[in-house]
């Protein structure tokens, strides 16, 4: 029974995990108006989701259990270009066209800006898990929420300049890239320390009734 209860756990986790990727990557579409003139995609609510769930997984379960999240999700987000590649190149019925526009305008995203996606969130992802456990080790494990958000800035910044330069290198100057880049890392950033205390929560939730697990420090 506590084995199907712990499984149940990490699958309910995973799913959060995934929805979370998934929106980032489809309703971050959207951008919306933010300070001092600048523009913020709403992927920025979802995708601070995708670091901390790593991190979560990675204090309570360990680091192969968190690697295996990322597999996860470079296999799903991989599966979901070629279906949405398979779907774009299908003949469309005359009853479904008024969608046409606006479906091939949401879905039909350049070849390069998913590899783009795909790479630098592989990287990335790969690199939180590494720097969240170098932090672990360094801090004696003792401080989640620094180890969390340390390492999560790291690897945000990778996941934003590597996406940002194999998207748009060539078509924007090195510099304009840089000046989109560092507003929406630092947002990024910001939004994973507010939503700290859900990994927290996460956390707990994981642990509880996981003798195994309860003795390790926040």
């Amino acid at each position: 029974m506590l084995n199907e209860k712990i499984d149940l756990k990490i699958i309910i986790a995973l799913t959060l995990y995934l929805a979370s990727l998934f929106a980032s990557n489809t309703l971050g579409l959207k951008l919306m108006p933010f300070l001092f003139g600048t523009h913020l995609s709403v992927a920025v609510f979802f995708f601070p989701f995708v670091f901390l769930m790593t991190d979560v997984i990675g204090q309570v379960y360990g680091k192969s259990m968190a690697k295996n999240f990322v597999r996860a999700g470079f296999i799903a987000i991989l599966l979901f270009l070629i279906y949405s590649l398979i779907a774009l190149a299908a003949p469309w019925a005359k009853e479904s066209l008024w969608a046409k526009e606006s479906f091939n305008t949401v879905f039909g995203v350049s070849f390069r800006m998913s590899i783009a996606s795909l790479l630098a969130y592989l990287i990335a992802e790969y690199q939180d898990v590494f720097s969240f456990f170098f932090f672990k080790k360094k801090l004696n494990n003792k401080v989640f929420w620094l180890q969390s958000n340390l390492s999560n800035l790291w690897s945000q910044l990778i996941d934003t300049l590597i996406f940002m330069f194999v998207a748009f290198l060539g078509i924007y100057s090195v510099k304009t890239i840089l000046l989109i880049s560092l507003p929406w890392w630092l947002y990024k950033v910001a939004m994973g320390l507010l939503y700290t205390p859900l990994s927290y929560l996460g956390i707990y939730l994981l642990q509880h009734e996981n003798s195994s697990h309860k003795n390790q420090s926040f």
